[in-house]
Parts: C-alpha cells; structure tokens; sequence
C-alpha cells in the first residue's frame, strides 16, 4: 500500500493517447490525497513503438518501479499473454486495461466494466433494455458487452467488423449469461430497427480516429445511445444521436469511474469518484 512518503509511479499504454485526461485525473486526485504520485503516457504512436513493443515496454515499467499500468487500444487483450494473475471478471470478460506490479507478479484487472456499469446507471436509469445492438467486440467492447448483460439487457446483439470477434464474444457472453443473451449479428441494417439502445465501443470518433461508426439514418428518436469515446467528450455520433432526438450517454463518466477504480488498485488508497468526476467536468467544460 502507497503512503504520502512513497512516490508513486503509474502510467496509461496505449494509441492516439495524447488528448487523454487520465494523468490529470489521477495526479490531481493524488495531490487532494497528499501522495507524490506521476502519471506518464506511454504512447505507441511515438517512433519506434507499436503494439510489438508490448512486452519490452511492461518489463521497462516493471524494471522501473511503476505500481501499475492502465492499458487501451489497441492492447486490451494483446497484454493476457504478459501477465502472471488475472481478477475473476477480467477472466471472464477476456480483456484487461488495468495491470498492478506487485511482488514481482503482474495481475491484470478490468475496471472498464465497472466503469461503464456506474456511468449507465447515473445517465441512463430506467430505459428500456429488451435489445440492445453494441458495435465494437474488442477489448473494450468485451467490457461494455458484460457491463451490459451485468446491467440486464435482455438480449445484446454484437456486430463486429471482424465477424470471428464478435462471435468469439457472444459465445463467452453465454457461457457465463446463458445461452441467447449475446448474438453476433453480420448487417446492422437488420437489426438497428429492433433496437432500444445502442452502445458504441469502438475507437471511431477519437481524435486520431474521427468519423462515425454507423450510418446516421440508423438512429431513431425513441433509442439511446452510449459511448465510449472521450476524447472529444462530444463525438460525431453523439451529436448526431442527439439531433436525432436520442437520449445519449458520453463516454466521460466511464473514464471517470474506471480511472478511480484503477487508482485504487495502484495505491490501495480509496480515491473520491465525485471529486474526479468534478475534476473531469472543469476539463472537458461539461
């Protein structure tokens, strides 16, 4: 466990990171706690490094002293391999984008899920789940996908431009939800009618990434929609969603709930989510 005396080390591996809010949100957060606490971004974009530099950049931080990791696109599931222990729901969910360095062994946790499930709860309490379409089957949409079914969608219907990824997911989704929870669907056209809500978990409307992950047409005035994507806190498709009439979620409080789990777990210090959560709102002007 971190006391006010210890410096602690932390950081977020990951594409396209430069706008990320997340070292404001934990070091200013550190600071209220009295911790000397740095934040750095470990940017795969930068030259020389890719998604290969994986390993070479764990051991680095390791080797350094770092309490822990955060982990993004495109490397959620690309870490498993690295590490010694996994945490029950990142097991199940397939996915990490939290690993804690800790007696020489590396532990990968997921507090996407929480993240997302929290953020759901606050903004969108009370709509109607029966169908749900999610686009994105990857390492944060494995996440989103169990906050959903966690959450009680009833049915959860997975499109995935990689077609496997999505039907990979679906059958991880039953086996722990029961059989016809998830479905993998190959053409949104077929099933964006049926649909109550839609969840967006791809990285399309990043910054480096900008554009919409659908067709705007698919959206109807009586859907919601939630997204994962930050930064911008308002993309192209929420913007469109909400011209549309939507009832919309942005990605903010998913950030937001899954940093403060993460610090958590790099400091063994329960941080204040609502002093975050107000932080994140001075940053991003919501």
């Amino acid at each position: 466990m971190a006391t006010s005396t210890q410096p602690i080390l932390a950081g977020l591996i990951g594409a396209g990171i430069q706008a990320s809010l997340t070292p404001a949100l934990h070091e200013r957060e550190a600071a209220e706690l009295g911790l000397d606490y740095r934040y750095r971004l470990i940017d795969l974009d930068k030259p020389g490094r890719s998604a290969a530099s994986l390993p070479d950049l764990l051991a680095t931080a390791e080797r350094e002293g770092f309490s822990g990791l955060n982990i993004t696109f495109p490397c959620k599931q690309a870490v498993l391999p690295h590490l010694t222990d996994l945490s029950d729901e990142a097991r199940s969910i397939g996915a990490v984008n939290t690993v804690v360095f800790r007696e020489g062994r590396r532990t990968g946790h997921n507090t996407d899920w929480t993240g997302f499930a929290d953020s759901f709860r606050r903004g969108l309490a009370g709509v109607r789940m029966q169908s749900v379409v999610q686009v994105g089957a990857g390492g944060a949409g494995a996440a989103t996908a169990f906050a959903a079914l966690e959450l009680g969608v009833a049915q959860l219907m997975l499109f995935d431009i990689h077609a496997e990824r999505a039907r990979e997911l679906a059958a991880r989704l039953n086996a722990l939800f029961g059989e016809g929870r998830a479905l993998p669907v190959r053409a949104l056209e077929d099933v964006m009618p049926l649909a109550d809500g839609l969840i967006h978990a791809t990285p399309t409307g990043m910054e480096k990434f900008p554009g919409m992950p659908l067709p705007a047409d698919y959206l109807r005035p009586e859907m919601w929609v939630a997204e994962i994507v930050y930064f911008p806190i308002e993309t192209e498709l929420l913007a469109t969603a909400r011209a549309a009439g939507c009832t919309t979620l942005s990605g903010g409080g998913m950030a937001v709930f899954q940093a403060a789990e993460a610090f958590r777990l790099f400091t063994g210090i329960e941080p204040d989510a609502e002093r975050m959560l107000r932080h994140f709102r001075t940053m991003v002007r919501i």
